[in-house]
């Protein structure tokens, strides 16, 4: 592949920098590139996954804004862009290969400025979990991911991190109760 659009483009699991880590990542409508991204990782897809985006309206078609209280509406926006994933109500169309076991999804927008130019290129967010195998520390560099997973993955992103000291901190976005730190 001759750049991250043409792996997304073409079904194939790209790795990019987020915040903290790099990430692994493909088109969520694609049943095909999400299950190969999970059989990379080693990782059951009853956990979900997280979508990445550059902004709040390309998560619209997973996420059930109706459900999100006006009183809450502010806060939720107001947490990105920035290294904190929201879990949200999803839509009832969204793909199970993506939220797994939950009636929810976890998101994320980011000012990550390689993944905000392929998701304005793609006009939809990107899968996001973290370069590795289950288990293992994420990849930190391009440099990593390339001796860790560079056999198995359609396209390296050689791009940095935002330098954030460790990944997304996991919140419920409506209560603010907090997953992962």
């Amino acid at each position: 592949m001759t750049s991250a659009f043409d792996a997304f483009e073409a079904g194939g699991v790209i790795a990019y920098p987020t915040e903290a880590v790099f990430g692994l990542g493909c088109d969520p409508d694609n049943e095909q590139a999400v299950q190969k991204l999970l059989d990379i990782k080693q990782r059951p897809i009853e956990k979900g996954l997280i979508l990445l985006a550059s902004n709040y309206s390309q998560l619209l078609p997973y996420i059930d804004d109706s459900k999100i209280p006006q009183d809450k509406r502010f806060t939720v926006l107001s947490r990105w862009p920035n290294g904190i994933t929201q879990v949200l109500p999803c839509t009832p169309t969204t793909p199970k290969w993506l939220t797994g076991k939950f009636s929810t999804l976890a998101v994320r927008v980011t000012d990550q400025p390689d993944v905000v130019e392929l998701c304005k290129q793609t006009n939809k967010p990107i899968v996001s979990t973290s370069a590795n195998l289950t288990g293992e520390p994420p990849a930190k560099t391009w440099q990593e991911v390339e001796h860790a997973l560079g056999d198995r993955v359609d396209f390296i992103v050689k791009g940095e991190t935002l330098g954030f000291n460790q990944p997304s901190t996991i919140i419920d976005g409506l209560t603010g109760d907090v997953f992962r730190t």
